[in-house]
């Protein structure tokens, strides 16, 4: 009996078209699916991908630039620790220079330099005084190669509001640049040996130290009714600049930034 009927649905099956139909499109279906699954697999793998490398891109750019930084913070704390250094030796010596609040200017005085009003040349009496603050500046920029964390040091050169005609005409500009060159010949030529600062190299080899002047276009003091208020400004800066990334530097990293649409 049960033969009979296993024969019977195995006969219906076989004269029934749609059954085997059905069960082919259902096949299909189900590969059909898992194709597109599969698909779907893929696509997510690219794209988690693709967002792995965009991530990896942006961390190394805020590395980058957290360099960049530290390396700047860094110099900075140098020059801070050289002018505060500078200022602490010579004020043990009895010689008080002014540095600036971001610790950047070591300002000296006409008081230690003895510039007269429409005079440039530093007085006999006062050169042990200007060769003591050269040979402090030596002092602290060899040590420890400090001075490699440097750009530019600017021997910087003012005078007062009073009209200044001489030197050919140059007036007060021409004035101010003698009174630093004044300065820097007394450090080249007079410093102990091995203590020149004219050697001083920056990076690219050339010279560290550089010769500026001003005129009055920078007053330390913005009143000058009375020769005190005048002579603050007959005065020397010592400008002390760090190395900074170029613009090409950080061209690049936003160039890099661009191409990935990431920004650091």
């Amino acid at each position: 009996m049960r033969r009979t009927r296993g024969r019977a649905r195995s006969r219906e099956e076989a004269e029934n078209p749609y059954w085997i139909s059905f069960s082919d499109l259902m096949t299909a279906l189900l590969a059909v699916f898992i194709l597109a699954v599969v698909a779907l697999v893929l696509q997510l793998t690219e794209k988690q991908e693709a967002l792995a490398a965009e991530q990896k891109t942006a961390q190394e750019q805020r590395s980058l630039f957290s360099d960049q930084i530290t390396s700047l913070q860094h110099a900075e704390e140098v020059r801070s620790d050289v002018l505060v250094e500078v200022a602490t030796t010579l004020q043990a010596q009895g010689i008080d220079v002014i540095v600036s609040q971001d610790n950047s200017v070591l300002s000296i005085p006409t008081a230690l330099l003895g510039f007269d009003s429409a005079s440039f040349e530093i007085r006999p009496e006062h050169r042990d005084v200007a060769l003591a603050i050269g040979a402090a500046i030596d002092d602290s920029l060899r040590h420890d190669e400090r001075f490699r964390y440097l750009d530019t040091v600017f021997v910087e050169g003012h005078t007062d509001n009073q009209s200044f005609g001489g030197l050919e005409g140059t007036g007060n500009w021409g004035l101010s640049t003698f009174r630093a060159i004044s300065l820097w010949r007394l450090w080249e030529t007079s410093l102990p040996d091995g203590g020149g600062l004219d050697d001083l190299r920056r990076t690219d080899g050339s010279p560290l130290f550089s010769v500026s002047g001003y005129g009055e276009t920078r007053p330390a003091t913005t009143v000058q009714e009375s020769e005190a208020d005048r002579a603050a400004n007959r005065r020397i800066d010592v400008r002390f600049t760090v190395i900074r990334p170029t613009a090409e530097d950080l061209s690049a990293i936003l160039e890099d930034a661009d191409a990935t649409g990431q920004v650091p």
